[in-house]
């Protein structure tokens, strides 16, 4: 067999054939591993709740604009019963504070608790939306729905928008409780309890302004 390798000066290195090269270097252009940012779900949560803060200061701006026409019917202090209001306000933060409870047993580690405790804040929070309910029933079958007067428009508007939102917070609740049953205490459903955490919170600020805004301002002369 001929000799292919090249002969050169001393010094100048050795010719090596081009079947014996290494191939060249494969480009990558993307980064191995996760691309997901840490907390990623945590701030895009957060922005979620920021946009549904100027859904409520649209409806509490729209409120505070014609809340006070009342179209020659009834006014705040004729329709609210302020007694019921503060129990409906005591199960909403009776409920945050429970869901507090849920959180220190779920960095605990301790499902059980943390499955009773998310229990008593879903039922708070049923208690809200019943009394809510029956408010809401009982206007309408006096005749004071929301197309009575601009005033009882923006309160059902703002008041029920709050409902809902509690409404949504109770499925969600539920289905994360059996989710924590099934699978337990994982990363995941961990992430997703801070985040309805923060959601339920947001709720009780809300409810705050609601109950100061409209009710206890509603019953002023």
């Amino acid at each position: 067999m001929p000799d292919t390798t090249a002969r050169f000066p001393a010094g100048a290195g050795t010719f090596v054939p081009s079947a014996e090269l290494p191939p060249p270097p494969r480009l990558s252009f993307l980064v191995d591993g996760d691309h997901h940012p840490q907390n990623g779900t945590l701030l895009g949560f957060w922005l979620y709740l920021m946009s549904d803060c100027l859904v409520f200061a649209c409806l509490f701006a729209t409120y505070g604009v014609v809340g006070r026409n009342y179209a020659g019917g009834p006014t705040g202090a004729d329709l609210f019963e302020l007694p019921l209001v503060a129990l409906n306000t005591t199960f909403l933060l009776l409920s945050s504070i429970t869901y507090g409870f849920a959180m220190i047993e779920m960095q605990r580690r301790r499902q059980g608790a943390t499955l009773a405790w998310l229990a008593v804040t879903g039922l708070f929070g049923a208690a809200f939306l019943g009394v809510e309910l029956y408010e809401f029933g009982n206007l309408i079958h006096e005749g004071y729905g929301p197309q009575h007067s601009a005033f009882l428009t923006s309160f059902f508007a703002l008041v029920g928008t709050h409902g809902l939102h509690v409404t949504f917070g109770t499925v969600w609740l539920i289905t994360l409780m059996v989710q924590v049953g099934k699978h337990g205490l994982m990363a995941a459903n961990r992430r997703r309890l801070m985040c309805l955490s923060m959601f339920w919170h947001f709720l009780d600020v809300v409810w705050i302004g609601v109950f100061t805004f409209v009710y206890l301002m509603g019953v002023l002369p």
